[in-house]
């Protein structure tokens, strides 16, 4: 290979990195915002102090029991790269590749634990999957219960498909 040839991939739809929460964490997780939920509502219940700050907690409860949820389905999920886009294992489009401007791996990114934070060109609608990815205007971050080795693995390809295109440019 002499200079900057052009990357040529078979499928547009193979694979070439996945991003899964490990188990461990997926667990960890769970069951600590379960048992805050579960917590914060038995003390509403069992020491009711005044009617707003027992529906304080309630609520308090209420949502950690939702977000329990919410990261339960979101971790049962996984990031794809492929030769065109960054995608959830649903279906759902994270970004395009062409249209990734950026990507921030350093120690003091505001992005998710053992993840990486990469902007867009465009803006794209808000999202969130605890635990794995969220997306907000132009920012949208990797990682969290995620093993650091996918996630470096991911965001090296990436820097390696967008060096290779800037080349092209």
């Amino acid at each position: 290979m002499s200079g900057a040839e052009p990357l040529e991939f078979q499928d547009e739809n193979e694979v070439l990195a996945v991003v899964r929460a490990s188990m461990g964490r997926r667990i960890l997780g769970i069951v600590s915002l379960g048992m805050l939920g579960f917590l914060v509502i038995y003390i509403a219940f069992t020491r009711p102090p005044s009617i707003g700050w027992q529906a304080f907690l309630l609520v308090i409860g209420g949502a950690s029991l939702w977000c329990m949820d919410a990261m339960r389905r979101a971790t049962s999920s996984a990031v794809e790269l492929t030769p065109t886009e960054l995608r959830d294992a649903d279906g759902t489009v994270i970004a395009l590749v062409e249209d990734i401007e950026g990507i921030d791996r350093g120690f003091f990114a505001f992005k998710p634990s053992n993840g990486f934070l990469l902007k867009t060109k465009t803006k794209a609608g808000r999202a969130w999957r605890p635990g794995l990815w969220w997306r907000m205007g132009r920012r949208i971050g990797i990682g969290g219960m995620t093993p650091g080795s996918q996630t470096k693995f991911m965001s090296e390809v990436l820097a390696a498909m967008m060096a290779t295109r800037d080349a092209q440019d």
